[in-house]
């Protein structure tokens, strides 16, 4: 039996994957062995004063505890490998060559392997926030007086446009495009235009899409048609002016529905996202179902989350959808559906009005089992899951790393991607997330 020993400094053992710098004696790093030997993962060089040949077997009690050996059974005596970084090989007996840190090693590539969580989810939708801004302040999304964001932290939208590119190349099908307003940061059209030449099978897109408050879309609906959008959300709470100024704090009704109409004239496919709130719209929701179908457009009622202090506590915001729906089985005939938008909506058609009807339930009716989502904040935050405040920074990832280092940045968040949010609407809790909506994505 003749030993090999593969080394590395102390400096770079702690907290390192060595696995995924491919430098292990495993088969995807391209090592050719021959002769009996045995490779020794040693944990720490020197410890104890410890010499190579006392090291080499994995088995000497002067070798760390993380110490161990591996036995590869090949033909002739000599070891070759091929790939970077390159460890120090050692045979036993021989004179120690220092061993190279990591930091001087070149990076090894990061396959564009698709994105799959460690509960076997694969992630296909990326919620891409472009500002936190918005011209309007909506109760359930901000405080009244919000601080908004240094303009200097956001992604430019160059490196957004990276940033998009990088998760399209592993598996992600589906981007919408997310605020606070989308729309009110400048040239962000410019930046839906070109990312919808990803669009198509060549491409690697299947849909690009927006979630708006619509005041912007008489500027810019055609211009979005035109780079490939072909549906968006439209945030519409009710139809009184009254109650509209008041949930958003001073907006007009008037300009949200001229941007439906805008965007209706422009050939895009409008679908109404409402929130249901408690003492506030309740009571007219049935109303904004008839008349959004009535317009031809589907709609989907969503729970408040608690997410970010907006200076309300949640539990008197929060109404519970599952009360909803039994209101409307009194009035109209609703038949589940088994179609998906790639979202977390469960859709049912409405027999009397001869519309789509979806409801988002992320506390009464969980759906993180199915969750197929990553969101990515205008300032590079990958948040795995909007009902945890974990987040891996990728702007930091891209401008000190390149792709390379955004790629392993990626993979570090879809790997701690939780299996599961922890919302609580109980009165008196604290927001479940510290971040609003605004800032977040909506």
């Amino acid at each position: 039996m003749r030993r090999v020993g593969i080394f590395f400094p102390e400096t770079d053992l702690q907290g390192t994957n060595f696995h995924k710098h491919g430098i292990f004696p495993m088969p995807e790093a391209n090592y050719s062995l021959s002769g009996d030997f045995t490779v020794s993962r040693s944990a720490r060089l020197g410890e104890s004063g410890n010499r190579p040949s006392e090291c080499l077997s994995g088995r000497s009690s002067a070798c760390p505890p993380r110490s161990r050996a591996v036995t590869m059974p090949c033909l002739a005596a000599r070891v070759r490998q091929s790939a970077l970084p390159r460890p120090v090989i050692a045979p036993k007996f021989a004179d120690m060559t220092p061993a190279p840190t990591l930091s001087s090693l070149p990076a090894q590539p990061v396959p564009a392997s698709p994105l799959i969580d460690s509960f076997g989810r694969q992630i296909r939708y990326l919620r891409l926030s472009v500002t936190d801004r918005c011209d309007l302040r909506c109760v359930y999304c901000m405080k009244a007086q919000p601080e908004f964001l240094p303009k200097a932290d956001l992604l430019t939208l160059e490196e957004l446009e990276q940033v998009a590119g990088a998760f399209i190349d592993r598996g992600i099908t589906k981007i919408r495009i997310t605020g606070g307003e989308p729309l009110v940061r400048r040239d962000v059209v410019t930046l839906i235009e070109r990312l919808g030449r990803r669009l198509g099978q060549d491409g690697g897109l299947d849909e690009l899409t927006l979630t708006t408050n619509a005041t912007q879309l008489p500027r810019f609906a055609d211009r979005l048609a035109a780079a490939g959008l072909r549906r968006i959300n439209v945030s519409l709470d009710t139809l009184d002016p009254v109650r509209f100024s008041r949930l958003t704090r001073g907006g007009k009704l008037t300009d949200t529905l001229a941007g439906i109409e805008a965007a209706a004239a422009a050939g895009l496919k409008v679908k109404i996202n409402a929130v249901a709130l408690k003492g506030e719209n309740e009571d007219v929701l049935p109303d904004l179902i008839a008349w959004a179908h009535g317009q031809g457009h589907d709609i989907t009622l969503i729970e408040v989350m608690p997410v970010g202090d907006v200076g309300a506590d949640r539990a008197d915001q929060f109404l519970p959808l599952s009360a909803v729906r039994d209101r409307l089985l009194q009035r109209w005939t609703l038949t589940p559906l088994t179609e998906t938008t790639g979202g977390p909506a469960r859709y049912h058609r409405i027999a009397e009005t001869g519309g789509k009807l979806g409801l988002i339930t992320p506390l009464t009716g969980n759906f993180c089992a199915g969750c197929n989502r990553v969101r990515l904040t205008c300032t590079g935050q990958l948040h795995a899951c909007l009902g945890q405040d974990g987040a891996v920074d990728l702007r930091r990832a891209l401008r000190e790393g390149g792709l390379e280092g955004l790629n392993r940045a990626i993979n570090q968040a879809v790997a701690d991607k939780p299996e599961a949010h922890d919302f609580d609407v109980r009165p008196g809790a604290e927001p479940s997330v510290t971040r609003h909506m605004a800032i977040t994505g909506g």
